[in-house]
């Protein structure tokens, strides 16, 4: 007699759900990598820049389990805090330096683009749900966010430059910016962790491998 139970249905159809979004997350980075890379091809993608913001936070909030007002609020919080510090900076020089936006990333509103409130949205989250498991006191989780945001900005600055996103005053990056993004990000990224809704999703560390294998072949081919 078999004794052997089957897999439920449903939990292989959510398998395959998040194997399909996994290569399309796959797909769509290693797409962008060769159009951004090919100078005929680049303009075109540039302009796609945008609604891959928006594709990757759409795929990713596709997998978020707890849709409470504590969620809502970091979404809010995020946004807020992310582009009111750009805006400030755009405008100040502070806390990232002298730098201002080209008009490549969208629509812009206080000469910042809105899409860059989502950026700082989707790395927050990307970011806090690899740290969370790893890191049990909420202080230490935002330093370890922060200090991965980091890192990430090493990877994009010289990518986003060239991209003409953005543009530095006398072409060069200030260790300010960098001090920014984690200053910033700490405070993001604590507000990500007090706040009590579910943080594991099953596509955070794989997307944000993705991103950040995307802006390692950028920085070597362009």
């Amino acid at each position: 007699m078999n004794t052997k139970q089957s897999t439920p249905f449903w939990f292989k159809l959510k398998n395959n759900r998040i194997l399909l979004f996994k290569l399309i997350i796959t797909i769509f980075h290693a797409v962008g990598v060769i159009g951004m890379s090919t100078e005929i091809l680049r303009p075109y993608f540039q302009l796609l820049t945008p609604f891959h913001l928006l594709l990757c936070t759409g795929l990713l909030f596709m997998f978020h389990r707890s849709w409470n007002m504590y969620f809502f609020w970091f979404i809010i919080l995020a946004f807020i805090l992310g582009f009111g510090s750009e805006v400030m900076g755009v405008h100040t020089g502070f806390p990232f330096g002298n730098y201002a936006y080209s008009d490549v990333l969208g629509v812009k509103l206080l000469d910042t683009p809105l899409m860059i409130g989502v950026n700082w949205l989707l790395l927050v989250y990307l970011s806090g749900g690899v740290i969370y498991r790893h890191a049990n006191n909420d202080y230490l989780a935002a330093f370890l966010g922060a200090l991965l945001l980091v890192l990430l900005d090493f990877l994009i600055e010289p990518v986003a430059i060239k991209l003409d996103f953005w543009s530095w005053k006398d072409n060069v990056i200030p260790i300010s910016n960098y001090l920014g993004w984690f200053g910033v990000g700490w405070i993001i990224h604590l507000i990500y962790r007090k706040l009590p809704f579910t943080k594991i999703n099953p596509l955070s560390m794989y997307l944000l491998i993705n991103l950040a294998i995307f802006f390692i072949l950028l920085n070597i081919l362009l």
